[in-house]
Order: structure tokens, then C-alpha cells, then sequence
């Protein structure tokens, strides 16, 4: 006999195997397969609609589909209420006169697309403000759209003071964007440094507490600041769906950081088109709270709103600066982030932090929201708009950093307003991405990351 006859047995016929009965892990997995599944073929489906012109408008029952808009105000007079403006067709034909409200709004609904002349009655403008141009312009808008009608006013601001007033002023401007920024790229950069996950989602959450803010304040008739502590529990909660309900099992089944990915593209697809179709493609304001008459500081002028903002948002970021470094979940969060597997056998949950960091961002992505909510109106994409800004400003001060994310978003905020100086208005946020692009090159790690050798 040639084989051992632990050997000889495999030639011989296998006894059979008892069958594996079928644990509840086995089922949780098949469910979650499911799942993700399902929410990939939704946001597949949602992004092919995306694409098919008028998709959200024209499921708002009785709401036009195509639509003029605008604003009229001005740093010095605030929003000028009562100005007849007056929408006709290329031929003269009238469609519609509208007055301005309180906020200096106004919107017209068209019988459809095309050319349209908007034009303003100049005598109605208050003393001191006057046409930066013609009193009329002619917009073209394409179909399924809400077009933005821009008629330039000129309050005498701009001529006062020369060029290096108007500097000032747009560093003020640039370093309260950028506190907006950072407060909503806090979350982003943390989620990043504890999970490795690039979430293209995060922006959603942005718009989400804006979107709740306004439910609450405008339909719900709740005063605004409590409105806003609401929508803050309501991107806490949702941060926390996001950890358990998606991102947490897909890690347990080893979940590969590219394949999150585009689970997150997709589900940042299937949130924005979800938003649109609850909330709408229109522009609102929140009830209680508006620009307001700006405030003369000397070099610059400033609205109440864009100081309570400016206020809040440095606040908020000195708390969270000393919850980091001063508490056992801060000190647990950048363990984490630092080296998880280290964290974890050195007897941290690495499960309940990465649960706190997703409340947490999901608050200060819907705080953000919320203030962003108060100068540019909400609208069912403004956090998607953010987030190429909010990736500047974390990769420019460094991937996983806290404070790297708050001064990266501080240099792309005051650099993006700064640098309509020189281009025009409409394409200030190329200019933010082409310094990343030019930081990126000189240090790739950032302004407060460490270089890591690769190879």
C-alpha cells in the first residue's frame, strides 16, 4: 500500500456533509444585497431623469413650468420692495407686471420658452439708487427652466472709497463664505479620516437642512430660530441613517473604498432628485429673517444677517476645535482618524465613533445649510453647488484634518470673492479650483498634511 491511509481515504468516496442550516447573518446579507442593490438601480433611474428637461417642474401641480426671477437690492438700501417690474415677449406682447415684495423678490410664471424683456420702472426706485445700465434686458429661457433676470443698480457704494474699499469688502465677504464653507467641510474631512470614504452625498445633507429649516419655518409657521435647531437634530438623524442604515454593513462586508464611491454618487443622485421632487425647483426665503439694510462699518458694510452668520459660524468651529482636543470623543475621533486598528486595540469603539462623526457632520453640514440658506435663498441644489468648494478647501488644507478642512476653506472662500476683481461675477468659482489645482502642484499633501512617500 503506496498512500497513507489518511490518503487512501480521498480516493474513496466523501462521506456526505450534513447540510448548513441557514443562519440570520445569511439572511441580513441577503437583505442588504437587496438593498444596495435597489438604491443603485433608483439612482440610476433618477439620474437618467435628471437629464429629461423640466423632470421636478413639471411634477408641481399647477406651477408653470418655465419661470422669470429676480432680485432687487442693493449693500446700502437693502431689498427695494414696491418696483413694478413688467415681463413682455420680443414682440412687445405683455405677459405679466409684478411688484417687488419685502425681500425685493419678484417671479413670473411663462406661457412657455423663449425670449422675454424684463424691464423695471426706475422711478420707483428709492433716493440714492440708480441703474448701473439699461432699464431692460432681454433673457432667453429654455424650457422646463427658472431663469434668473439680473437688472444692475448702483447705490453710490462703489464710487466711494476707490478700489481698495471695495477690496475690503469683498475679504469680508470672502472669509464669511469661507466660514460657511468650513463649517459644512468639517464634517466632510472627518467622515474621510475616520471611514477613508469620499462621500459625494455630503452636499445633500447641506440641502437637506436648509430644505427642513424652511418646512419648518415657513409651512409649520415655527419662529426661525428654532426652525433651525430642528433642521440641526434632523441632519444629526440623517447622518446617523446614513452610518447605520448604508455605510456600516457595507464596511462588515469589506466593501472596497472605490465601490463606496459610487454607492455615494449614486445616492448623492437619488437624495437631490428626491429633494426636488418633495421641495420643488423654486427659490424661497425663509419667514422672519431677511437681508435687511446693510450697516456702514467704515471699509465695509455688512446686512445683521451676514453677522449673526459670521458669528455663528466662528463660534461653532471654536466648539468644535475644543470638543477635538479637550473631550474623550474628540481625543477618540482623531485616534481614529490618526490609525484606526491602532484606536481599536487600544480599547476604542471604532463603530460608536464613526457613528458620532456622521451626527456630527450631518449637523454641521445642516447648520450650514441653514445660514447658506439665509443670503443665497434655498434651492434644491445649493448644497450640490457647494460641494466642488467644499473638496477645494479639504484637500487644500489636507485630507482627514479638522482644522486643515476650516483653513483650506477659508483661503478658497476669500480667494473665490476676491478674485471678481478681476473676472466677472458669474465664474468667480473657477477661481477657487484653479488654486487647488496650483496648491496641489507645489504641495500635493495640502497645508496641513503630511507627506506620505508612495512606492
Amino acid at each position: 500500500m503506496t498512500h497513507a491511509p489518511g490518503r487512501a481515504r480521498r480516493h474513496g468516496r466523501r462521506p456526505e456533509r450534513a447540510p448548513r442550516a441557514s443562519t440570520g447573518r445569511d439572511c441580513s446579507d441577503a437583505r442588504l444585497r437587496y438593498l444596495v442593490r435597489v438604491l443603485l438601480v433608483a439612482a440610476f433611474g433618477l439620474g437618467l431623469a435628471a437629464v429629461v428637461p423640466g423632470f421636478a417642474q413639471a411634477t408641481d401641480e399647477g406651477a408653470a413650468t418655465e419661470q422669470l426671477a429676480g432680485t432687487l437690492q442693493t449693500s446700502r438700501s437693502g431689498p427695494i420692495e414696491g418696483v413694478e417690474v413688467t415681463v413682455t415677449t420680443v414682440d412687445g406682447e405683455e405677459v405679466d407686471t409684478v411688484e417687488t415684495d419685502e425681500q425685493g423678490r419678484w417671479e413670473v410664471d411663462l406661457p412657455g420658452p423663449g425670449d422675454y424683456v424684463v424691464s423695471i420702472d426706475a422711478d420707483d426706485l428709492p433716493e440714492g439708487v440708480v441703474l448701473a445700465g439699461e432699464d431692460s434686458r432681454t433673457v432667453t429661457v429654455e424650457e422646463g427652466r427658472r431663469q434668473a433676470a439680473i437688472i444692475g443698480l448702483n447705490d453710490g457704494s462703489r464710487e466711494s472709497g476707490g478700489g481698495t474699499v471695495r477690496a475690503v469688502q469683498l475679504l469680508v465677504d470672502g472669509i464669511r463664505f469661507g466660514l460657511l464653507i468650513a463649517m459644512c467641510a468639517v464634517g466632510l474631512s472627518l467622515i474621510f479620516g475616520t471611514t477613508g470614504l469620499t462621500n459625494f452625498a455630503h452636499g445633500e445633507l447641506v440641502t437637506i437642512g436648509a430644505v427642513a429649516a424652511w418646512f419648518i419655518n415657513v409651512e409649520g409657521g415655527v419662529p426661525f430660530v428654532l426652525s433651525a435647531l430642528i433642521a440641526m437634530l434632523v441632519g444629526a438623524a440623517v447622518g446617523a441613517l446614513n452610518e447605520l442604515g448604508l455605510w456600516r454593513p457595507l464596511r462588515r462586508r469589506g466593501t472596497g473604498l472605490i465601490a463606496a464611491l459610487v454607492v455615494s454618487i449614486g445616492l448623492s443622485l437619488l437624495l437631490r432628485y428626491l429633494i426636488q421632487l418633495v421641495y420643488g425647483g423654486r427659490s424661497n426665503a425663509y419667514e422672519g429673517v431677511g437681508g435687511g439694510r446693510a450697516v456702514d462699518y467704515g471699509l465695509f458694510r455688512m446686512t445683521g444677517a451676514d453677522l449673526a452668520s459670521v458669528v455663528i459660524s466662528i463660534v461653532v468651529l471654536v466648539l468644535v476645535a475644543l470638543m477635538l482636543q479637550r473631550t474623550k470623543i474628540g481625543k477618540a475621533m482623531r485616534a481614529v482618524s490618526d490609525n484606526r486598528d491602532l484606536a481599536a486595540s487600544s480599547g476604542i469603539d471604532v463603530n460608536r465613533v464613526i457613528l458620532v462623526v456622521w451626527m456630527m457632520g450631518g449637523t454641521l453640514a445642516a447648520l450650514g445649510g441653514v445660514l447658506l440658506g439665509l443670503s443665497d435663498q434655498v434651492q434644491w441644489d445649493m448644497g450640490f453647488r457647494l460641494l466642488l468648494l467644499m473638496f477645494a478647501g479639504v484637500t487644500l488644507g489636507g485630507l482627514g484634518t479638522a482644522y486643515g478642512a476650516l483653513i483650506g476653506s477659508l483661503v478658497v472662500g476669500v480667494f473665490v470673492q476676491m478674485s471678481t476683481l478681476v473676472v466677472p461675477n458669474d465664474v468667480k468659482y473657477v477661481g477657487g479650483l484653479l488654486l487647488l489645482i496650483v496648491i496641489l502642484v507645489i504641495r500635493p499633501q495640502g497645508i496641513l498634511g503630511s507627506r506620505v512617500r508612495v512606492g
